[in-house]
């Protein structure tokens, strides 16, 4: 566990990202305003989250990793929400993330867009998690309500995960149109953090919509490869890709950068009311993107089953 703020430190930074943000987004996109607001409820449409909110206790989580993907599956690595939920110390909290799904549940390889608010000792868990995965008949996307076909809250292989207790309260907006640099959304709100703190990490989750335009998106396949992957063009050549309209709802977590815990620094998946969703790579249509973003810096960094042999493979 490393320490990224606390509660009055926490204040300052989310207006020191807002006016950092502000700058350099305007680097990388024709138009971008960034500001403090009421986090908006998301319970509501497009979101429709089981928790109003995103603030309290904000912090992040990176839970087992890559290397158990890659080059070959360890698919023995499965984990609980709830259980990290404990382990965060925050029993009960909301989380949004990006993470494998578990192939002991379903039977296949896919990507898993969780969206959970877990137990307590009042209330049961409520799973409003997304699983993306080929479609066995026509090899498209099958984006699924997780909670239509199982009841647990179990994961696989590795996630990154923002977590809070789902409350309402002051969050950063993000408002970004028309793409003129080559940096992703996201990878853009991390490059941005980096350059400006430097050596000093910090981190942000929350959730984003992609309102207008279309994103590349990936799925990995059902099966794991019977090959070891050892180089991103194995890993690509691997993985299925497809362009997906908006809009797109986005969970992104993100880490200015790794202070030695082996860590993703930023990872993102996405889900739709209209059937799609995946793994967010880029937006497709520059030129008439929209984004409209949530975000708060987490205070606490958790680093959780760490592989003990590792690469960067695979960690786009």
């Amino acid at each position: 566990c490393q320490t990224l703020g606390n509660f009055s430190f926490l204040i300052t930074l989310t207006l020191f990202f807002m006016i950092v943000l502000q700058k350099g987004l305007k680097e990388n996109f024709a138009d971008a305003q960034v500001s403090v607001v009421d986090c908006p409820d998301l319970t509501q449409e497009p979101f429709n989250f089981p928790a109003k909110g995103i603030c309290g206790k904000p912090r992040i989580a990176d839970v087992g990793g890559v290397p158990y993907l890659i080059p070959v599956v360890r698919k023995e690595k499965v984990y609980d929400l709830n259980a990290v939920a404990k382990d965060i110390e925050l029993p009960g909290a909301f989380i949004l993330g990006a993470g494998a799904a578990s192939s002991r549940i379903l039977g296949a390889n896919a990507e898993l867009i969780p969206i959970v608010q877990t137990k307590s000792e009042k209330k049961p868990a409520v799973n409003g998690s997304y699983v993306a995965q080929i479609n066995p008949a026509d090899k498209g996307c099958l984006l699924e309500k997780y909670s239509s076909k199982y009841s647990d809250c179990e994961f696989g292989l590795l996630a990154n995960l923002y977590a809070s207790e789902g409350q309402p309260g002051k969050v950063i907006e993000v408002k970004a149109n028309g793409r003129t640099g080559e940096l992703n959304f996201v990878s853009c709100l991390r490059q941005i953090l980096e350059k400006h703190y430097g050596e000093k990490p910090v981190g942000m989750g929350g959730t984003f919509v992609i309102q207008k335009g279309k994103a590349k998106i990936h799925i990995m396949p059902p099966e794991f490869s019977a090959c070891p992957l050892n180089t991103d063009e194995d890993v690509n050549n691997w993985l299925k890709f497809f362009e997906m309209k908006a809009p797109l709802i986005c969970q992104p977590v993100i880490v200015s950068r790794d202070p030695g815990f082996d860590l993703r620094v930023e990872h993102t998946h996405c889900f739709s009311h209209h059937g799609e969703g995946g793994h967010y790579h880029q937006d497709t249509s520059p030129d008439s993107v929209q984004y409209l973003g949530y975000f708060l810096p987490a205070e606490l960094l958790f680093r959780i089953d760490r592989p003990l042999e590792t690469h960067l493979v695979g960690r786009d």
